[in-house]
């Protein structure tokens, strides 16, 4: 594994602790993550309400509000056509929770991923449009819609698009298009989720009616979705995280008065262990959003829709979603054994530069955590294919660096249906076109990425002293916070030397003494106990860790988490760059 470590000008690193009051390593942090302006380190350190945009900057929303006042006021019926995956499914709550505030007429269409698939149907519109709807509203989908969107028009409704997916050359024909990802679009955040899109709607269209209460109550729902959706928690996306994550934090603690989805929220926070605990886009990534998702992977996600609108019956939903989540994870493993054994066939495949695995029967609804897994495994851009009933469904993950659409859009031909973005694609072709599928990811991937690319990496933000790690540089860094993709927990290095014999936890975790001029630190490595066998008592070895904090015997203390370590005199790989914050185009 390369260590890439960033390397941040000293002179502006000094400049910012002395005009922010803050330590040097905290300043260094800052301008690694591209923050060298004191005012906007400054607003980054302390996210306010009032730094989100003016959402009548989104091109299109004076046209999108126009509309939808004028269906309001004439008692239109409004169809919301949502998505299965937590993005989709919490846009459409967000929407609908502000519509009905409104006194709307609406229904909510949540499409089922196995019946349904990806995207819009026009049999869902033209059954919209029997039963006297006027208005439709995409939300997480819609921008690549033409003929859905087209057959609405002729069927007499006017169609609100909010999407946040790349469009594909033209727009569809649509009264309104909400998506910052429009070249003619100025809004500031181009990374906004597909609830966040939604959510500027709901703040346009509700405008001084929106207040602080009710606009905090809304960034818990946003948050979850966009923490869910991967999209760069930096701008104004992080606006939202903090907000949000605050709001679910109190939410959990009973300390906020009941709102639009209290109930469910409450039930499904209770769900994820998260009892009278703070939350964190961890927690949201890893713990909550599973629980969202598998409703959509392995069931209907109609039941995400219910849990928040439907009060008497979250604690009943919020059970059923646990239940799926487990059966969720048993599925999934069986389909990434299956692969394994497919690579203990063929041990050369993972020498490629791309990865493309396809079985009969696999469940569609999980096979793009196993792509990810894979992508987490080999550090290769992966697609994973499910056959059934004569077709194949495909999901895909790529590696920063690699934009899977483009690589997709490439060989355009073979598909029946695709779309998705820079890192996550989702697909429908012919199980023939597999093989060539196969041939033309590869060839493309060989031309893009050269051996460094795919070979795994771990970025470094600096090398520090174990003195240095007090708990007052611990509650420094976590000003940072919320940490995930676009601004990454802090990875430091330091040279240290091992105390005692390696532990081996639950046969699969390493838990390591170390100590460096003065002091000793414990460090926990999940899932690195095969490192052990090169541990030394008394030897020297270089450790790349985050910084943890837990309880012990009533006692707050600092704990490292392993992320690498190299022994001895063999000195890590490693590479310097001078700003290590990554490129978030998406």
């Amino acid at each position: 594994m390369r260590w890439v470590t960033g390397e941040a000008d000293a002179v502006r690193v000094r400049q910012l602790s002395q005009e922010l009051d803050v330590p040097p390593l905290l300043a260094r942090l800052l301008v690694l993550r591209g923050l060298e302006n004191p005012e906007q380190a400054s607003c980054f350190l302390s996210p306010q309400l009032n730094h989100l945009h003016d959402p009548f900057l989104m091109q299109d929303m004076p046209a999108a509000v126009n509309r939808l006042q004028s269906a309001i006021a004439f008692k239109e019926k409004i169809l919301i056509y949502g998505d299965y995956d937590v993005d989709g499914a919490m846009a459409a709550v967000v929407l609908m929770t502000a519509l009905r505030s409104l006194g709307a007429q609406t229904d909510v269409h949540i499409p089922h991923r196995l019946k349904e698939g990806y995207g819009m149907r026009a049999h869902v519109i033209e059954r919209a449009a029997r039963e006297g709807c006027r208005v439709v509203i995409s939300v997480d989908t819609g921008i690549r819609e033409h003929e859905v969107l087209a057959r609405a028009r002729a069927l007499g409704m006017d169609c609100v698009v909010t999407d946040h997916h790349l469009p594909a050359g033209s727009l569809p024909d649509a009264c309104a298009i909400l998506n910052p990802r429009r070249a003619d679009c100025r809004y500031p955040e181009k990374n906004l989720s597909g609830v966040g899109v939604a959510f500027k709607l709901v703040q346009a269209l509700m405008g001084r009616k929106l207040s602080e209460r009710a606009l905090r109550s809304y960034l818990k729902i946003v948050a979850l979705g966009s923490i869910a959706d991967v999209v760069p928690l930096t701008g104004e996306n992080r606006v939202i995280a903090y907000y949000g994550l605050e709001g679910l934090s109190e939410a959990r603690r009973g300390s906020v008065p009941a709102s639009a989805g209290r109930a469910g929220l409450s039930a499904l926070l209770s769900a994820a262990g998260l009892d009278g605990k703070s939350v964190s886009a961890n927690d949201v990534a890893f713990r909550i959003a599973p629980r969202l998702n598998a409703a959509g992977r392995m069931q209907s996600a109609r039941d995400v829709i219910d849990l928040f609108t439907d009060s008497g019956k979250a604690r009943e939903i919020a059970e059923r979603l646990e239940s799926l989540n487990r059966h969720r994870q048993q599925t999934e493993e069986a389909i990434l054994d299956e692969v394994k054994r497919q690579i203990e066939q063929e041990p050369a495949r993972t020498e490629r530069c791309s990865l493309v695995f396809a079985g009969e029967g696999w469940h569609r609804g999980v096979i793009g955590i196993v792509a990810q897994r894979l992508v987490d495994l080999y550090f290769r851009p992966a697609l994973v294919i499910a056959i059934e009933d004569g077709m194949a469904y495909g999901s895909g993950r790529s590696i920063p660096g690699f934009h899977l659409l483009n690589a997709l859009d490439s060989c355009k031909s073979l598909f029946e249906r695709f779309g998705g973005h820079a890192q996550a694609v989702g697909f429908s072709l012919a199980p023939s076109s597999i093989p060539q599928l196969e041939e033309s990811l590869e060839a493309y991937a060989r031309n893009a990425l050269s051996a460094s690319d795919v070979e795994p990496m771990l970025r470094v933000d600096a090398e520090v002293g174990l003195a240095q790690l007090t708990p007052k540089i611990y509650q420094q860094v976590q000003k940072l916070a919320p940490f995930g993709y676009g601004n990454p927990l802090p990875v430091f290095t330091s040279k240290v030397d091992l105390i005692d014999k390696p532990r081996i936890l639950k046969e699969k975790h390493l838990k390591i003494r170390v100590t460096e001029a003065r002091g000793w630190m414990d460090a926990v490595g999940w899932g690195m106990a095969d490192k052990a066998a090169l541990l030394t008592p008394g030897k020297p070895v270089e450790i790349a860790y985050t910084l943890t904090e837990d309880d012990f015997a009533g006692k707050s203390r600092l704990r490292l988490m392993l992320r690498d370590l190299r022994c001895g005199d063999k000195a890590p790989e490693r590479q310097t760059v001078v700003n290590h914050r990554r490129d978030e185009g998406r």
